[in-house]
């Protein structure tokens, strides 16, 4: 008989889960498993959507705007000074440059060019590439951001201007890549060819290496995204919160933005008991402060304006869809803007019944202001 034996365990986030998952090991199985990476990416769809808002091809892009290439050390591109965004740089909502990890790499490498922003990529990817790594050899002066190790292709090219045979530095490049280190052998013959021993002693440390190739797709979309976002304001924020702000609260955010900054304050002062639902509306709110502090305000969600779930551009304004407000999902809002078409709701009883919603979704566009005038039921009442 065969048996197949199932790791059965709690999902990882969540010990006291009543959910049961299997779980395996990868790298025990990994020679027996043809494994698929089917990833999902929003950028394209970003993109698609910059696109279409604003007849600008993102293809025709320039990689190289000084503007663009200065978010990534300064807020000031967006017309706004450290002081009054709060942050330091203007990547806030930039793909892969948005996070509090890679915002402090850039403070610390300063990058000046796409190729510093490439590396960066690599650096931030890799495993103990940055950290306890590279950061250290850049801080200690034994190397700059331009001739670190960022990327794994960075160590084959250096080791064959170091005159190491190819075979020989393809070799040494896969095993630091994978994270198995250096031999004596392989230390050896990199010390005949002058390969100082703090890049020996990078190499030791690192556990995973990111591809180059890889790293400047990522940046290619970063400054595409980027360039809208410095040029096309109205069109970057309502693309950015369509397509990647799930957490959107446009109850809290219509009101403003001391309103927005009270609650960042909140959410920052969590610390590491931030959890997931929470992280996102950070996000959302960061991107809102920095959209208000340049002019552009948030109108409140209506009934019959505002779209399922996009954002819509009004004048200087961004409209928030229906599902932009807590409480009332996709489903919902698809379902009311289908519905309102053939004619406008006589009563909140009216708008329940005809679009088959909840209560709590009623109470949610209530709430917001959505319903003013509208009587509870259809029943006239004399009294």
């Amino acid at each position: 008989m065969k048996y197949i034996i199932f790791a059965v365990q709690h999902p990882a986030d969540d010990p006291n889960s009543d959910i049961i998952t299997t779980h395996f090991d990868y790298h025990s199985i990994s020679g027996r498993l043809l494994k698929l990476d089917i990833l999902g990416h929003d950028d394209p769809t970003m993109l698609k959507m910059l696109q279409d808002l604003t007849g600008l091809d993102p293809l025709t892009i320039p990689l190289s705007d000084d503007k663009v290439i200065s978010l990534f050390t300064s807020p000031e591109a967006l017309g706004l000074t450290v002081k009054e965004l709060g942050c330091e740089v203007g990547s806030y909502g930039v793909p892969e440059f948005g996070t509090k990890f890679v915002k402090q790499m850039l403070l610390d490498t300063r990058p000046k060019s796409f190729s510093d922003l490439v590396r960066i990529s690599g650096l931030s990817h890799g495993t103990d590439v940055w950290i306890n790594n590279a950061q250290y050899y850049i801080k200690e002066g034994f190397t700059t951001l331009k001739d670190c190790i960022s990327t794994r292709d960075d160590i084959m090219v250096y080791l064959m201007q170091k005159n190491l045979e190819p075979k020989t530095a393809f070799t040494i490049m896969e095993k630091v890549r994978k994270g198995k280190g250096l031999t004596e052998d392989d230390e050896l013959v990199m010390r005949e060819h002058d390969v100082p021993d703090w890049y020996i002693g990078s190499c030791k440390k690192i556990k995973y290496m990111f591809p180059k190739g890889h790293a400047v797709a990522y940046v290619m979309m970063a400054v595409r995204i980027a360039y809208y976002k410095v040029y096309y304001p109205k069109e970057y924020y309502a693309t950015f919160f369509t397509i990647r702000a799930d957490d959107f609260d446009a109850d809290l955010i219509a009101k403003g933005e001391s309103a927005i900054k009270s609650k960042m304050d909140e959410l920052s002062n969590m610390g590491k008991d931030i959890g997931m639902k929470e992280k996102g509306l950070l996000t959302a709110l960061e991107l809102s402060y920095e959209m208000f502090k340049r002019g552009i305000k948030l109108l409140n969600v209506d009934l019959y304006k505002s779209e399922a779930v996009k954002f819509t551009i009004e004048d200087d304004s961004l409209r928030p869809p229906l599902s932009g407000l807590e409480g009332v999902g996709e489903n919902a809002a698809k379902s009311i803007v289908a519905i309102r078409d053939q004619g406008e709701f006589i009563s909140k009883e009216d708008l329940r019944i005809r679009c088959k919603i909840s209560k709590t979704v009623v109470e949610a566009l209530a709430n917001h202001g959505c319903l003013k005038g509208l009587p509870e039921t259809n029943q006239l009442s004399f009294f």
